[in-house]
């Protein structure tokens, strides 16, 4: 990330803003009732989310612990530490469009705090 810059996460569901600039959704998943002309993304960067398995491991824990947090955390970001080319490949999408102006992440979980893209803008601003 471009020092300086600041990355903001969003709702798929809120309305598209002129301040999102780049939007990436960052879900696996594509969200329901939302068309693609309506979400109007930059792109779509599966490679960045959590895999299936960690994402239904975090929503069956989290129901369970206040723990899960925390550790769905540290698993995403060894997996994103792993990556392989598809994951650089969609940090340099998000580099490039950084350096170009602000950047919004996007999620379709309800919990605004709690999420993948919360967690992947973490990710991303510590390296």
């Amino acid at each position: 990330m471009p020092t300086g810059q600041t990355i903001a996460v969003k709702r798929i569901y809120a309305p598209p803003d002129d301040g999102d600039g780049a939007r990436f959704l960052v879900d696996r998943l594509w969200p329901r009732g939302v068309s693609k002309e309506k979400a109007d993304l930059t792109a779509w960067l599966k490679a960045l989310a959590p895999s299936d398995a960690l994402r239904d491991q975090f929503h069956h824990a989290a129901a369970q612990s206040d723990a899960a947090w925390p550790a769905f955390r540290d698993a995403y970001f060894a997996a994103l530490d792993a990556g392989g080319d598809e994951v650089a490949a969609a940090l340099a999408e998000i580099d490039a469009a950084a350096k170009k102006g602000p950047v919004t992440l996007l999620f379709a979980a309800k919990d605004e705090a709690h999420n993948n893209a919360v967690a992947l803008r973490e990710w991303l601003e510590r390296r």
